[in-house]
Protein backbone atom coordinates (compact mmCIF):
# COMPACT_ATOMS: atom_id res chain seq x y z
CA UNK A 1 0.00 0.00 0.00
CA UNK A 2 1.62 3.15 -0.98
CA UNK A 3 1.98 5.44 2.24
CA UNK A 4 0.99 8.77 2.81
CA UNK A 5 4.82 9.95 4.08
CA UNK A 6 4.07 12.28 6.52
CA UNK A 7 6.43 13.63 8.51
CA UNK A 8 5.12 15.43 11.85
CA UNK A 9 8.19 16.32 12.98
CA UNK A 10 9.87 18.25 10.25
CA UNK A 11 7.32 18.16 7.32
CA UNK A 12 5.85 22.08 6.74
CA UNK A 13 2.70 22.62 9.08
CA UNK A 14 0.62 23.86 6.14
CA UNK A 15 0.98 21.14 4.40
CA UNK A 16 0.86 18.52 6.73
CA UNK A 17 -2.46 20.02 7.93
CA UNK A 18 -3.50 19.98 4.42
CA UNK A 19 -2.45 16.59 3.87
CA UNK A 20 -4.44 15.74 7.21
CA UNK A 21 -7.44 17.64 6.43
CA UNK A 22 -9.03 16.82 3.12
CA UNK A 23 -9.12 13.22 3.90
CA UNK A 24 -10.33 13.73 6.60
CA UNK A 25 -13.12 15.71 5.75
CA UNK A 26 -13.84 13.74 2.68
CA UNK A 27 -14.48 10.80 4.87
CA UNK A 28 -16.64 12.47 7.48
CA UNK A 29 -18.95 14.29 4.73
CA UNK A 30 -19.16 10.74 3.48
CA UNK A 31 -20.18 9.63 7.03
CA UNK A 32 -22.63 13.20 7.28
CA UNK A 33 -24.24 11.95 3.80
CA UNK A 34 -24.65 8.43 5.14
CA UNK A 35 -26.55 10.18 8.13
CA UNK A 36 -28.81 12.18 5.68
CA UNK A 37 -29.26 9.70 3.41
CA UNK A 38 -30.69 7.11 6.24
CA UNK A 39 -32.90 9.86 7.34
CA UNK A 40 -34.08 10.67 3.99
CA UNK A 41 -35.22 6.80 3.05
CA UNK A 42 -36.59 6.46 6.45
CA UNK A 43 -38.62 9.63 6.01
CA UNK A 44 -39.72 9.30 3.08
CA UNK A 45 -40.27 5.46 2.57
CA UNK A 46 -41.47 4.43 6.54
CA UNK A 47 -42.81 7.59 7.55
CA UNK A 48 -42.14 10.51 10.31
CA UNK A 49 -42.72 8.38 13.03
CA UNK A 50 -39.74 6.01 11.73
CA UNK A 51 -37.79 8.86 11.72
CA UNK A 52 -38.61 9.98 15.77
CA UNK A 53 -38.24 6.47 16.27
CA UNK A 54 -34.46 6.64 14.88
CA UNK A 55 -34.06 9.80 16.95
CA UNK A 56 -34.92 8.13 20.31
CA UNK A 57 -32.45 5.65 19.89
CA UNK A 58 -29.38 7.84 18.46
CA UNK A 59 -28.19 8.98 21.82
CA UNK A 60 -27.41 5.19 22.64
CA UNK A 61 -25.72 4.92 19.09
CA UNK A 62 -23.75 8.32 20.08
CA UNK A 63 -22.54 7.09 23.62
CA UNK A 64 -20.83 4.62 22.20
CA UNK A 65 -19.17 6.63 19.14
CA UNK A 66 -18.31 8.95 21.96
CA UNK A 67 -16.89 5.93 23.66
CA UNK A 68 -14.53 4.70 20.59
CA UNK A 69 -13.70 8.35 20.20
CA UNK A 70 -12.67 8.65 23.81
CA UNK A 71 -10.50 6.14 23.23
CA UNK A 72 -8.98 6.89 19.79
CA UNK A 73 -8.26 10.07 20.77
CA UNK A 74 -6.49 9.14 24.01
CA UNK A 75 -4.35 6.34 22.40
CA UNK A 76 -3.86 8.76 19.56
CA UNK A 77 -2.16 11.81 22.05
CA UNK A 78 -0.31 9.34 24.20
CA UNK A 79 0.55 7.18 20.89
CA UNK A 80 1.57 10.53 19.27
CA UNK A 81 3.90 12.16 22.11
CA UNK A 82 5.66 8.00 22.55
CA UNK A 83 6.31 8.17 18.61
CA UNK A 84 7.79 11.35 19.06
CA UNK A 85 9.98 10.10 21.67
CA UNK A 86 11.23 7.32 19.96
CA UNK A 87 8.98 4.72 21.84
CA UNK A 88 7.11 2.44 19.08
CA UNK A 89 6.77 -0.61 21.39
CA UNK A 90 5.40 1.66 24.19
CA UNK A 91 2.79 3.31 21.31
CA UNK A 92 1.54 -0.08 20.37
CA UNK A 93 1.19 -1.04 23.62
CA UNK A 94 -1.32 2.09 24.52
CA UNK A 95 -2.89 1.12 21.41
CA UNK A 96 -3.86 -2.56 21.63
CA UNK A 97 -4.43 -1.17 25.49
CA UNK A 98 -7.14 0.93 23.92
CA UNK A 99 -8.84 -1.68 21.89
CA UNK A 100 -9.17 -4.30 24.60
CA UNK A 101 -10.83 -1.55 26.67
CA UNK A 102 -13.21 -0.64 24.27
CA UNK A 103 -14.80 -4.35 23.61
CA UNK A 104 -14.80 -4.98 26.88
CA UNK A 105 -17.04 -1.78 27.18
CA UNK A 106 -19.07 -2.47 23.74
CA UNK A 107 -19.95 -5.80 24.92
CA UNK A 108 -20.94 -4.68 28.22
CA UNK A 109 -23.62 -2.08 26.25
CA UNK A 110 -24.60 -4.53 24.02
CA UNK A 111 -26.16 -7.27 27.01
CA UNK A 112 -27.26 -4.44 28.65
CA UNK A 113 -29.36 -3.29 25.58
CA UNK A 114 -30.63 -6.94 24.89
CA UNK A 115 -31.47 -7.66 28.79
CA UNK A 116 -33.22 -3.77 28.93
CA UNK A 117 -34.45 -3.11 25.91
CA UNK A 118 -37.84 -1.26 26.91
CA UNK A 119 -36.85 0.49 29.90
CA UNK A 120 -34.01 2.03 27.85
CA UNK A 121 -36.30 3.23 25.29
CA UNK A 122 -38.46 4.81 27.58
CA UNK A 123 -35.32 6.11 29.31
CA UNK A 124 -34.15 7.68 26.11
CA UNK A 125 -37.58 9.80 25.38
CA UNK A 126 -39.56 6.91 23.81
CA UNK A 127 -43.61 6.80 23.32
CA UNK A 128 -46.15 3.74 22.85
CA UNK A 129 -47.05 5.46 19.06
CA UNK A 130 -43.07 4.91 18.56
CA UNK A 131 -41.90 2.07 20.97
CA UNK A 132 -42.37 -0.74 18.35
CA UNK A 133 -40.63 1.09 15.75
CA UNK A 134 -37.80 2.14 18.00
CA UNK A 135 -37.26 -1.45 19.36
CA UNK A 136 -36.98 -2.93 15.85
CA UNK A 137 -34.29 -0.40 15.14
CA UNK A 138 -32.19 -0.65 18.17
CA UNK A 139 -32.19 -4.93 18.13
CA UNK A 140 -30.41 -4.65 14.65
CA UNK A 141 -28.15 -2.38 15.26
CA UNK A 142 -26.55 -4.24 17.82
CA UNK A 143 -24.67 -7.07 16.12
CA UNK A 144 -22.45 -3.84 14.51
CA UNK A 145 -21.70 -1.91 17.79
CA UNK A 146 -18.35 -3.65 18.48
CA UNK A 147 -17.34 -3.48 15.15
CA UNK A 148 -18.60 0.05 15.41
CA UNK A 149 -15.69 0.69 17.95
CA UNK A 150 -13.14 -1.14 15.48
CA UNK A 151 -13.85 1.76 13.21
CA UNK A 152 -14.18 4.55 15.59
CA UNK A 153 -10.46 3.97 17.58
CA UNK A 154 -9.32 2.83 14.61
CA UNK A 155 -9.54 6.49 12.11
CA UNK A 156 -7.25 8.52 14.38
CA UNK A 157 -4.80 5.65 14.68
CA UNK A 158 -4.52 5.13 11.19
CA UNK A 159 -4.11 8.85 10.76
CA UNK A 160 -1.11 8.96 13.56
CA UNK A 161 0.30 6.72 11.81
CA UNK A 162 0.32 8.38 8.65
CA UNK A 163 -2.24 6.72 6.61
CA UNK A 164 -5.21 9.72 6.47
CA UNK A 165 -5.87 8.25 2.79
CA UNK A 166 -6.58 4.89 4.07
CA UNK A 167 -8.76 6.09 6.88
CA UNK A 168 -10.66 7.98 4.78
CA UNK A 169 -11.38 4.86 2.48
CA UNK A 170 -13.20 2.80 5.11
CA UNK A 171 -15.08 5.60 5.87
CA UNK A 172 -16.28 6.18 1.99
CA UNK A 173 -16.55 2.04 1.99
CA UNK A 174 -19.15 2.04 4.91
CA UNK A 175 -20.99 5.31 3.89
CA UNK A 176 -21.33 3.96 0.66
CA UNK A 177 -22.75 0.47 1.32
CA UNK A 178 -24.91 1.78 4.31
CA UNK A 179 -26.39 4.24 1.71
CA UNK A 180 -27.28 1.12 -0.95
CA UNK A 181 -28.15 -0.99 1.45
CA UNK A 182 -30.14 1.41 2.94
CA UNK A 183 -32.25 1.93 -0.25
CA UNK A 184 -31.89 -1.55 -1.38
CA UNK A 185 -33.41 -2.66 2.26
CA UNK A 186 -36.01 0.30 2.84
CA UNK A 187 -37.37 0.35 -0.92
CA UNK A 188 -37.34 -2.61 -3.25
CA UNK A 189 -37.43 -5.17 -0.02
CA UNK A 190 -39.96 -3.57 1.56
CA UNK A 191 -38.04 -4.30 5.26
CA UNK A 192 -38.48 -0.99 6.85
CA UNK A 193 -36.48 0.21 9.41
CA UNK A 194 -35.51 -2.86 10.69
CA UNK A 195 -33.80 -2.61 6.71
CA UNK A 196 -32.29 0.75 7.74
CA UNK A 197 -30.67 -0.67 10.84
CA UNK A 198 -29.64 -4.09 9.44
CA UNK A 199 -28.00 -2.05 6.68
CA UNK A 200 -26.23 0.25 9.40
CA UNK A 201 -25.04 -3.14 10.93
CA UNK A 202 -23.51 -4.66 7.93
CA UNK A 203 -21.69 -1.13 7.41
CA UNK A 204 -20.03 -1.41 10.71
CA UNK A 205 -19.15 -4.42 10.55
CA UNK A 206 -17.00 -4.44 6.89
CA UNK A 207 -15.23 -0.78 8.01
CA UNK A 208 -14.15 -2.65 11.11
CA UNK A 209 -12.69 -5.80 9.68
CA UNK A 210 -11.36 -2.81 7.10
CA UNK A 211 -9.23 -1.21 10.17
CA UNK A 212 -8.04 -4.21 11.66
CA UNK A 213 -6.80 -6.32 8.35
CA UNK A 214 -4.77 -2.32 8.20
CA UNK A 215 -3.14 -2.78 11.43
CA UNK A 216 -2.44 -6.69 10.47
CA UNK A 217 -1.14 -6.01 7.05
CA UNK A 218 -0.20 -2.54 6.19
CA UNK A 219 0.46 -0.26 9.12
CA UNK A 220 3.80 1.13 9.46
CA UNK A 221 4.49 2.10 13.49
CA UNK A 222 1.57 1.19 15.34
CA UNK A 223 0.63 -2.88 15.33
CA UNK A 224 -1.41 -4.88 17.78
CA UNK A 225 1.19 -6.20 20.71
CA UNK A 226 0.85 -9.46 22.78
CA UNK A 227 0.19 -8.14 26.00
CA UNK A 228 1.32 -10.05 29.13
CA UNK A 229 -0.90 -11.66 31.59
CA UNK A 230 0.45 -10.79 34.71
CA UNK A 231 -1.05 -8.91 37.65
CA UNK A 232 1.57 -6.00 36.73
CA UNK A 233 0.81 -6.04 33.39
CA UNK A 234 -3.10 -5.36 34.12
CA UNK A 235 -1.95 -3.06 36.83
CA UNK A 236 -0.21 -1.34 34.09
CA UNK A 237 -2.88 -1.83 32.24
CA UNK A 238 -5.55 -0.45 33.69
CA UNK A 239 -3.73 2.45 34.43
CA UNK A 240 -2.52 3.10 31.21
CA UNK A 241 -6.61 3.21 30.34
CA UNK A 242 -7.20 5.67 32.84
CA UNK A 243 -5.15 8.08 31.59
CA UNK A 244 -6.45 7.66 27.99
CA UNK A 245 -9.95 7.71 29.55
CA UNK A 246 -8.81 10.75 30.96
CA UNK A 247 -7.13 12.99 27.60
CA UNK A 248 -10.19 11.30 25.28
CA UNK A 249 -12.95 12.22 27.55
CA UNK A 250 -13.58 15.76 26.37
CA UNK A 251 -14.86 14.07 23.17
CA UNK A 252 -16.72 11.17 24.50
CA UNK A 253 -18.31 14.22 26.41
CA UNK A 254 -19.09 15.85 22.99
CA UNK A 255 -20.79 12.65 21.71
CA UNK A 256 -22.78 12.24 25.25
CA UNK A 257 -23.95 16.01 24.72
CA UNK A 258 -25.34 15.33 21.38
CA UNK A 259 -26.87 12.22 23.28
CA UNK A 260 -28.02 14.55 25.78
CA UNK A 261 -29.68 17.83 22.96
CA UNK A 262 -31.67 14.83 21.62
CA UNK A 263 -32.93 13.16 24.89
CA UNK A 264 -33.40 17.20 25.89
CA UNK A 265 -34.75 17.89 22.49
CA UNK A 266 -36.88 15.11 22.14
CA UNK A 267 -38.70 15.84 25.52
CA UNK A 268 -39.38 19.68 24.81
CA UNK A 269 -40.27 19.14 21.33
CA UNK A 270 -42.82 16.62 22.44
CA UNK A 271 -44.17 18.86 24.99
CA UNK A 272 -44.87 21.96 22.77
CA UNK A 273 -45.37 20.43 19.23
CA UNK A 274 -46.09 16.89 19.94
CA UNK A 275 -44.71 13.91 17.53
CA UNK A 276 -44.40 16.29 15.06
CA UNK A 277 -42.17 18.80 16.71
CA UNK A 278 -39.88 15.38 17.42
CA UNK A 279 -39.79 14.83 13.93
CA UNK A 280 -39.00 18.36 12.90
CA UNK A 281 -36.01 18.24 15.68
CA UNK A 282 -34.85 15.26 14.08
CA UNK A 283 -33.84 16.61 10.71
CA UNK A 284 -31.96 19.48 12.57
CA UNK A 285 -30.31 16.01 14.42
CA UNK A 286 -29.90 14.23 11.21
CA UNK A 287 -28.04 17.70 9.99
CA UNK A 288 -26.08 18.46 13.45
CA UNK A 289 -23.25 15.46 12.60
CA UNK A 290 -22.48 17.22 9.26
CA UNK A 291 -21.82 20.54 11.71
CA UNK A 292 -20.14 18.42 13.90
CA UNK A 293 -17.47 16.25 11.56
CA UNK A 294 -16.62 19.46 9.46
CA UNK A 295 -15.56 21.04 12.43
CA UNK A 296 -14.09 17.25 13.95
CA UNK A 297 -12.01 17.18 10.66
CA UNK A 298 -10.27 20.34 11.54
CA UNK A 299 -9.64 19.27 15.25
CA UNK A 300 -8.55 15.84 14.28
CA UNK A 301 -6.54 16.66 11.54
CA UNK A 302 -4.41 19.05 13.89
CA UNK A 303 -4.38 16.87 16.95
CA UNK A 304 -1.78 14.67 16.00
CA UNK A 305 0.44 17.56 14.26
CA UNK A 306 0.46 19.27 17.83
CA UNK A 307 0.56 15.94 19.97
CA UNK A 308 3.51 14.85 17.86
CA UNK A 309 5.37 18.39 18.05
CA UNK A 310 3.92 18.60 22.29
CA UNK A 311 6.15 15.42 22.57
CA UNK A 312 8.84 17.07 20.57
CA UNK A 313 8.79 19.85 22.79
CA UNK A 314 8.36 22.42 19.64
CA UNK A 315 5.99 24.67 21.16
CA UNK A 316 6.40 26.74 17.92
CA UNK A 317 5.22 24.15 15.73
CA UNK A 318 2.29 24.04 18.10
CA UNK A 319 1.34 26.97 17.68
CA UNK A 320 1.30 27.36 14.22
CA UNK A 321 -0.42 24.41 13.69
CA UNK A 322 -2.90 25.75 15.97
CA UNK A 323 -3.52 28.93 14.09
CA UNK A 324 -4.03 27.13 11.05
CA UNK A 325 -6.51 24.75 12.61
CA UNK A 326 -8.72 28.29 13.81
CA UNK A 327 -8.98 29.87 9.94
CA UNK A 328 -9.79 26.77 8.69
CA UNK A 329 -12.20 26.37 11.64
CA UNK A 330 -13.34 30.18 10.79
CA UNK A 331 -13.96 29.01 7.17
CA UNK A 332 -15.66 26.16 7.93
CA UNK A 333 -18.41 27.32 10.31
CA UNK A 334 -19.16 30.55 8.04
CA UNK A 335 -19.73 28.21 5.31
CA UNK A 336 -22.08 25.81 7.29
CA UNK A 337 -24.10 28.41 8.70
CA UNK A 338 -25.10 29.99 5.64
CA UNK A 339 -25.92 26.71 4.03
CA UNK A 340 -28.28 26.22 6.42
CA UNK A 341 -29.99 29.77 6.20
CA UNK A 342 -30.54 29.89 2.74
CA UNK A 343 -31.21 26.15 2.24
CA UNK A 344 -33.59 25.41 5.15
CA UNK A 345 -36.55 24.69 3.12
CA UNK A 346 -34.34 22.31 0.74
CA UNK A 347 -32.91 20.48 3.59
CA UNK A 348 -36.11 19.92 5.06
CA UNK A 349 -37.34 18.84 1.58
CA UNK A 350 -34.69 15.93 1.87
CA UNK A 351 -36.26 14.26 4.91
CA UNK A 352 -40.27 15.51 5.17
CA UNK A 353 -42.78 15.93 3.16
CA UNK A 354 -43.61 19.87 2.59
CA UNK A 355 -47.77 18.75 3.70
CA UNK A 356 -46.31 17.38 6.79
CA UNK A 357 -46.91 19.95 9.58
CA UNK A 358 -43.05 18.72 10.83
CA UNK A 359 -42.27 20.44 7.43
CA UNK A 360 -43.43 23.67 8.88
CA UNK A 361 -41.44 23.45 11.94
CA UNK A 362 -38.03 22.66 10.66
CA UNK A 363 -38.22 24.92 7.98
CA UNK A 364 -38.49 27.89 10.12
CA UNK A 365 -35.75 26.46 12.66
CA UNK A 366 -33.06 25.20 10.99
CA UNK A 367 -31.89 28.82 10.27
CA UNK A 368 -31.94 29.40 13.70
CA UNK A 369 -29.73 26.47 14.46
CA UNK A 370 -27.30 27.17 12.28
CA UNK A 371 -26.25 30.23 14.07
CA UNK A 372 -24.34 27.46 16.29
CA UNK A 373 -21.95 26.62 13.09
CA UNK A 374 -19.07 28.98 13.83
CA UNK A 375 -18.73 28.93 17.05
CA UNK A 376 -18.86 25.38 17.58
CA UNK A 377 -16.29 24.46 14.98
CA UNK A 378 -13.64 26.89 17.26
CA UNK A 379 -14.85 25.90 20.43
CA UNK A 380 -14.24 21.88 19.19
CA UNK A 381 -11.16 23.24 17.32
CA UNK A 382 -9.65 25.00 21.02
CA UNK A 383 -10.90 21.74 22.57
CA UNK A 384 -8.97 19.66 20.92
CA UNK A 385 -5.61 21.29 21.00
CA UNK A 386 -6.25 21.23 25.24
CA UNK A 387 -6.57 17.11 24.96
CA UNK A 388 -3.30 17.36 22.20
CA UNK A 389 -1.26 18.79 25.16
CA UNK A 390 -2.34 16.76 27.68
CA UNK A 391 -4.64 19.41 29.28
CA UNK A 392 -7.38 16.85 29.98
CA UNK A 393 -9.35 18.83 32.67
CA UNK A 394 -9.86 22.21 30.79
CA UNK A 395 -11.01 20.62 27.74
CA UNK A 396 -13.51 18.54 30.36
CA UNK A 397 -14.61 21.76 31.79
CA UNK A 398 -15.22 23.38 28.52
CA UNK A 399 -16.67 20.21 26.49
CA UNK A 400 -19.20 20.27 29.55
CA UNK A 401 -20.15 23.55 29.07
CA UNK A 402 -20.91 23.94 26.10
CA UNK A 403 -22.51 20.50 25.30
CA UNK A 404 -24.53 19.93 28.54
CA UNK A 405 -24.73 22.17 31.23
CA UNK A 406 -25.32 25.57 29.12
CA UNK A 407 -27.70 23.43 26.81
CA UNK A 408 -30.01 22.20 28.91
CA UNK A 409 -30.26 25.33 30.51
CA UNK A 410 -31.44 26.86 27.32
CA UNK A 411 -33.96 24.25 26.67
CA UNK A 412 -35.20 25.15 29.92
CA UNK A 413 -35.03 28.71 29.92
CA UNK A 414 -35.30 29.79 26.26
CA UNK A 415 -38.75 28.31 25.42
CA UNK A 416 -39.90 30.20 28.10
CA UNK A 417 -38.68 33.15 27.22
CA UNK A 418 -39.01 33.12 23.66
CA UNK A 419 -41.51 29.95 22.98
CA UNK A 420 -40.52 27.55 19.97
CA UNK A 421 -37.73 29.68 18.36
CA UNK A 422 -35.95 29.21 22.00
CA UNK A 423 -35.90 25.65 21.21
CA UNK A 424 -33.80 26.08 17.89
CA UNK A 425 -31.58 28.69 19.56
CA UNK A 426 -30.83 26.79 22.98
CA UNK A 427 -27.75 24.74 21.17
CA UNK A 428 -26.42 28.38 19.41
CA UNK A 429 -26.17 30.09 22.65
CA UNK A 430 -24.58 27.43 24.85
CA UNK A 431 -22.09 27.36 22.30
CA UNK A 432 -21.19 31.24 22.26
CA UNK A 433 -20.92 31.04 25.56
CA UNK A 434 -18.78 28.85 26.07
CA UNK A 435 -16.48 30.50 23.42
CA UNK A 436 -16.80 33.64 25.33
CA UNK A 437 -14.99 31.83 27.83
CA UNK A 438 -12.54 30.15 26.29
CA UNK A 439 -11.17 33.54 24.77
CA UNK A 440 -11.49 34.94 27.93
CA UNK A 441 -9.77 32.57 30.08
CA UNK A 442 -6.70 32.01 27.64
CA UNK A 443 -6.92 36.21 27.77
CA UNK A 444 -6.46 36.27 31.18
CA UNK A 445 -4.02 33.37 30.94
CA UNK A 446 -1.57 35.28 28.65
CA UNK A 447 -1.79 38.81 30.83
CA UNK A 448 1.68 39.72 32.28
CA UNK A 449 1.69 39.51 36.02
Amino acid sequence: MERDKLDFGNGRIGQLFRAMFFPTLIGMVFNSALNICDGMFVGHGVGSNALAAINIVAPLFLICTGVGLMFGIGASVIGGIRLAEGNVKAARIIMTQAYIAGAVIFGLVVIGSLLFTRPLLYLLGCSEALEGLATDYLLWLLPGLVFFYLQCAGMMLIRLDGSPRYAMTVQIVAAVLNIFLDWYMVFPLGMGIRGASMATSISCIVAGLMVVAYFIFFSDKLKFYRLRITRKSLRLSLRNTGYMAKIGFATFIAELAIGVVMVAGNYMFLSLLGEAGVAAFSVGCYLFPLIFSISNAVAQSSQPIISYNYGARRPDRVRQALNIAIGAAVMSGVVISLGMWQGSGVLARVFLDPADAAYGYATAGLPLLGLCALPFALNITFIGYYQSCERAVRSIIYMLLRGIVFTVAGFIALPQLLGVPGLWLAIPMAELLTLVIIVAVAAIGRRPA
